[in-house]
């Protein structure tokens, strides 16, 4: 399955390359919620709110009331993935939140899987250089992807993995990193990062994965 994504920086969507240059920005909000809403499930992240740089939360709770999102971005709290929720988010994504002091924060898992329906839950492991990578991929763990997983998988319904490595430079996502994620949890997976074309998306779903793209949706590299 395709999962369009909109990314939201100072009240606008935009693509990023590698999580760091501004590629695209536009505030047709309307017009892409159109091309979108046909999809049966989008991905909505905040980028200021990862970045602990303010956040985008009228504009989430707008979208939510109009697409089937999946929230993510700066979610730190239970109680603030219960209000995106309650905004109309069908899933919401913890990221950054479920990693401290250099590992996996399992505490803080088990108390949100008691606190939010694990159906509800997906849990971000992002990856840079073959190590995950918080705050906005900028600071990296001596965790790996696989290692992350296997530990959160009692706690979480599906996860989100993204390369940063590959992001936004649209020349195919990292195969042999999504292939040893897959082959690590049972839970449902979806990839992002480096996704462009439709044979991208066609090795995903061989393999039993989603397929996140924004930046080649964008430029008009992959037609929906």
């Amino acid at each position: 399955m395709l999962i369009p994504s909109i990314d939201l920086q100072g009240g606008r969507i935009v693509q990023l390359v590698q999580g760091e240059r501004l590629a695209i920005e536009t505030t047709d909000f309307d017009g892409w919620i159109a091309r979108f809403s046909r999809f049966p499930k989008v991905q909505l992240i905040d980028l200021d709110a990862a970045k602990r740089e303010g956040d985008n939360r009228a504009a989430i709770a707008d979208i939510c009331s109009r697409l089937p999102c999946r929230v993510g971005g700066g979610i730190r709290t239970i109680e603030r993935g219960q209000a995106v929720l309650g905004a109309g988010a069908q899933k919401v994504i913890f990221g950054s939140s479920l990693f401290a002091d250099g590992r996996v924060n399992l505490e803080f898992a088990a108390g949100l899987a008691g606190a939010i329906s694990p159906e509800h839950l997906i849990a971000a492991v992002d990856a840079r250089g073959g190590r995950v990578a918080i705050d906005g991929w900028r600071t990296q763990l001596d965790v790996t992807p696989v290692e992350a997983v296997r530990l959160l998988e009692p706690y979480f319904s599906e996860f989100l993995f993204t390369d940063a490595d590959v992001e936004g430079l649209m020349q195919g996502p990292n195969r042999a990193a999504i292939e040893s994620v897959r082959n690590a949890t049972s839970r449902q997976l979806t990839a992002a990062g480096g996704v462009t074309t439709e044979d991208d998306v066609a090795w995903l779903d061989s393999i039993g994965v989603d397929a996140v793209a924004g930046m080649a949706i964008y430029t008009g590299r992959l037609k929906i």
